[in-house]
């Protein structure tokens, strides 16, 4: 047989691997040409094979194909993987050393962030961060399927809610500074895993005149996500500029986040009666490993909403029918808890993203998902009440924290 004729399925199933990772990993927009692709180089590889091979060369040839298939698949995982985020073009400073900016006091909202659509970016940057601290997670071959679950995800939901909710959220809490008598501020949003980033919103802050930072710090607990802005910020050295910078802290002590709870779970359980009613807060979760580096994660995960259930609880919900899950990397699970309180006889669940700050994938597909692994009964409605969102309550807890950080000119 000829060279040529081996070369024909190697290469063409070489190619097929590459195919099929950027079918998992691409942009949605882009998935049907490389499915099309795909399909088409493996099964020309399997007609030449049929047609041109017997015995022990068909044989060989196969185990060829499947090596070279494997080849691809890997090298071209390796590149989507080891994929770095483009730097974000920050703007230039502006602003002169010895300008002591017009006395105005900048609110930065920092908060997690996440792409309105399909971006693998943030999950690249997470299996590198696992893999560096030697973290167990999906393996290496099967992150490109991981990839496209998590595309799936964004198709299944439309689009992440998460900017669009942080940006109302800012302008609710704009106004309510205003109502509340604060002035001279100016308002900044920026994320951590989206655009404008906290590096690019201290600039900002900075070239308008800033004399004051404040950053309202909207997470849960003190984690590395915490850690990140703040270094990101002061990166940025907006003290050679005579610019004091304040942070927040997050919101896991505020006793106006957790009625925030309770004024939720009262409005969406109706007629029923609150004994009858079954409660599940779903925290995030974080690997072991870094409960050393960052142990106030996990502990004020666990006190913020164990304060949740108390409140519920002196509120007339029954203990028993309540309880704590994590949504990954921490025990128990969702499902294991719906089940406990399917056999306490509740008539009604209702389960919150309680980390989460704005819709995201996570409270619209991912908890909803784990909530309804549980085999609910049909006359069982499960009532998921999302993420923290733009409720008045959250609004005025952002604003508490902000409020005593804030220059007495600007109170």
């Amino acid at each position: 047989m000829s060279v040529v004729l081996w070369l024909i399925p190697i290469v063409l199933s070489f190619l097929g691997g590459i195919f099929l990772v950027n079918y998992l990993t691409v942009h949605p927009l882009e998935m049907s040409g490389q499915l099309l692709l795909a399909t088409l180089t493996l099964f020309i590889t399997v007609v030449v094979l049929a047609w041109k091979f017997r015995g022990k060369w068909l044989i060989a040839a196969v185990a060829l194909s499947l090596i070279a298939f494997a080849a691809g698949y890997s090298l071209r995982a390796n590149a989507v993987l080891t994929r770095e985020e483009d730097p974000q073009a920050l703007p230039p400073i502006t602003r002169a050393r010895n300008d002591p900016g017009d006395g105005h006091t900048a609110v930065i909202y920092l908060t997690h962030g996440e792409p309105p659509t399909y971006n693998p970016i943030g999950w690249l940057n997470q299996f590198r961060e696992f893999d560096e601290q030697g973290i167990p997670f999906v393996p290496v071959f099967a992150r490109p399927f991981f990839l496209f679950q998590l595309r799936n995800k964004y198709l299944e939901v439309g689009q992440s809610h998460h900017r669009m909710m942080h940006t109302r959220m800012l302008a609710d809490l704009e106004k309510a500074m205003q109502q509340a008598g604060h002035q001279n501020l100016k308002f900044y949003l920026a994320f951590l895993d989206d655009d404008p980033g906290a590096e690019a919103a201290t600039i900002q802050a900075l070239n308008d005149g800033a004399s004051t930072i404040v950053v309202a710090e909207v997470f849960v607990s003190i984690s590395n996500h915490t850690a990140e802005g703040e270094e990101q910020i002061k990166s940025v050295r907006p003290e050679d500029y005579g610019v004091e910078v304040r942070f927040t802290g997050p919101l896991w002590d505020s006793a106006t986040m957790h009625r925030m709870f309770l004024e939720k779970a009262n409005a969406a359980i109706g007629d029923t009666d609150k004994s009858r009613v079954g409660v599940v807060l779903v925290g995030h979760g974080q690997p072991v490993e870094w409960d050393t580096e960052f142990p106030t994660e996990t502990e004020h995960e666990l006190k913020f909403r164990q304060a949740v259930l108390a409140l519920l609880a002196a509120d007339g919900y029954q203990p028993e029918n309540m309880g704590l899950a994590w949504m990954e990397f921490k025990q128990p699970h969702p499902k294991e808890k719906v089940e406990e309180l399917l056999k306490n006889g509740v008539e009604k669940i209702i389960y919150f993203s309680a980390a989460i700050s704005a819709d995201s994938i996570h409270s619209q597909s991912d908890v909803p998902e784990l909530i309804h692994e549980a085999a609910l009964p049909a006359n069982i409605d499960a009532i998921n009440l999302g993420a923290w969102n733009d409720h008045p309550l959250a609004i005025q807890a952002i604003r508490e924290k902000i409020e005593p950080l804030l220059p007495a000119a600007a109170r």
